[in-house]
């Protein structure tokens, strides 16, 4: 039997990681090119949040990585 509730919560949890992930992505190239001397630096922490949640997901998935 499918529990549907899990799936729904796992469906909507992936649809708002990839989001997230989208936009500091487009904010980060967004930003990237500009004449103030702050957006450099930010781009390049969304750049770093983007890698990080990636890798986040990527742990998530393969079990060898966490002990699952």
């Amino acid at each position: 039997m499918i529990d549907w509730a899990a799936f729904f919560v796992v469906a909507v949890s992936a649809l708002i990681a990839a989001c997230i992930i989208v936009t500091l992505f487009s904010l980060a190239l967004r930003l990237g090119d500009g004449a103030a001397p702050w957006r450099r630096p930010v781009s390049i922490a969304m750049y770093v949040l983007c890698g990080l949640a990636v890798l986040f997901g990527i742990y998530l998935i393969v079990p060898a990585l966490h002990g699952g």
